[in-house]
């Protein structure tokens, strides 16, 4: 039987506001244990939560980046549920009317070699507070308790069931993280538990409209952990039901050292946690002009740039949506061809998306750690362009840029000097080349005369080789084709 994976996501990503979302304490992380959690946190009696304003703000500005309804009337409610990290048996959350509704997500995926534009529809997202932390390491058999985290600002958000394997839930998460620390509403950090991710899979018979039972699969932090778990349940899933087993609704955690999930607890419905409005939290009222001045204040998002990129500098779709991918790296780009000028913008997105990419991923860090900065790639760009060295020896040059980590706005010079490696573009020199190799290799020249153009390629490599690689390849060719049919 053929199966189809359906995927959808619920995303944690924590605001980065100075303090709670219900009261002033700080959110800093690595604290002492139990130092950020004050009384309102605790709901001990006679406290009241009051709204973090940044907390909304950041929920408006992401609503506004991804397209969706911005609701003018939005409802705090109570999530009722024991857990010893809650410390009011209850969390504030929204259920029925969320702040942010609807909206949608876009992003390249490859697949099977080519790339593809696709999109996931958002569900909604809405503001709530996060629990706290229960520590079961160092405390001689008991579970130690750190309220710090209790009451910290966050926005959950949950897609559609768009997505059909575990390679375009890791996309649209990488996708999302993009978008949120582009806009700065989210600082990102997985290992802090900043942003992470529950997935809900099920699996259905191909061409069956029904969903299958999902599971959900909780806290996920990194997106190969993301990618590892949806795989393992997809393939429980399926292995399951085909020896006669059913899938039982359930929420799932993942463990990275056995790599498989396990059964954490029986999947509870809305219902279960008796949802109603907090009684403590009047409506949040969200005014057109708090949006337009929310907006104002916004950067430029990553699908205006996109287009600006296509219409100002004559990139393709694909290459203005991978440069925009991260805000560092566009911002990169556009450094360098302010140096460079508008001409060459396609030349430096090809080096970003080529060289400088795999070199990121190899040495496996970012581009703003990247030791080579946009002023020196620029320059190498120069090189290639006037002509002082060819692409082949650009990377080199490249290579040798990445390994000296100079501050040098010059390096680029610096190195080809140091190494020899500037281009042979004085025809003299490069007419003498062309006849020493013509008369060593007389078959490859009575080839070509006979109409074999392999022949030709045949001489060009040589000459290339005879210069060590320095000669200008377009110049060589073209006096080369005129020594031989001159």
């Amino acid at each position: 039987m053929q199966w189809e994976v359906v995927i959808g996501l619920e995303t944690h990503t924590q605001l980065t506001t100075q303090s709670k979302i219900f009261s002033g304490s700080a959110i800093r992380f690595g604290a002492e244990p139990n130092t950020q959690a004050s009384p309102v946190d605790l709901a001990l009696p006679g406290v009241l939560p009051v709204m973090n304003r940044g907390a909304v703000e950041r929920a408006i500005q992401f609503g506004l980046a991804v397209d969706a309804v911005i609701a003018p009337h939005s409802v705090f409610a109570r999530k009722n549920y024991f857990y010893p990290d809650l410390p009011k048996g209850y969390q504030i959350s929204q259920f029925e009317i969320p702040v942010v509704q609807g909206g949608k997500v876009s992003f390249v995926l490859e697949r099977d070699g080519k790339a593809e534009l696709k999109t996931v529809q958002l569900t909604r997202a809405h503001l709530e507070e996060d629990a706290g932390k229960s520590l079961h390491e160092d405390y001689q058999g008991m579970t130690g308790i750190d309220l710090n985290r209790a009451g910290t600002p966050l926005l959950e958000i949950v897609t559609e069931p768009d997505m059909r394997s575990a390679a375009e839930a890791v996309a649209y998460a990488k996708a999302l993280h993009s978008l949120v620390t582009w806009l700065g509403i989210c600082d990102g950090n997985m290992q802090e538990g900043s942003f992470r991710c529950d997935a809900n899979v099920s699996v259905r018979p191909v061409g069956q409209a029904e969903y299958g039972t999902r599971c959900e699969i909780k806290n996920l932090n990194s997106f190969r952990f993301l990618e590892d778990a949806i795989n393992y349940e997809v393939r429980r899933q399926i292995e399951l039901i085909e020896d006669g087993g059913r899938v039982v609704q359930a929420t799932r955690l993942y463990d990275p050292d056995k790599k498989e999930t396990r059964q954490m607890r029986s999947k509870e419905d809305a219902q279960d946690y008796r949802y109603f409005p907090d009684p403590d939290l009047p409506p949040l009222m969200i005014s057109p002009e708090w949006i337009a001045r929310v907006k104002a204040a916004m950067p430029e998002l990553p699908g205006a740039m996109r287009a600006r990129f296509v219409s100002d500098f004559g990139l393709t779709e694909y290459d203005a949506a991978v440069l925009t991918q991260s805000k560092a790296m566009a911002s990169y780009f556009e450094a360098v061809v302010k140096v460079t000028g508008r001409e060459q913008a396609k030349t430096a997105a090809n080096w970003l998306m080529g060289d400088v990419a795999s070199t990121l991923n190899r040495e496996n860090t970012d581009i703003t750690a990247a030791p080579v900065s946009a002023v020196q790639l620029a320059q190498l760009l120069q090189r290639i362009a006037d002509g002082t060295i060819s692409n082949k020896i650009a990377k080199e040059v490249f290579a040798g840029m990445w390994e000296a980590a100079s501050d040098s706005t010059t390096l680029a010079d610096e190195i080809i000097e140091s190494k020899g490696l500037k281009q042979i573009s004085d025809s003299g020199a490069l007419e003498k080349i062309i006849d020493d190799v013509l008369a060593a290799n007389a078959k490859s020249v009575e080839e070509f005369r006979a109409g074999k153009e392999k022949a030709f390629n045949a001489l060009i490599g040589q000459a290339m080789k005879a210069s060590k690689g320095k000669a200008n390849p377009a110049q060589l060719t073209e006096m080369l084709k005129q020594k031989l049919t001159g």
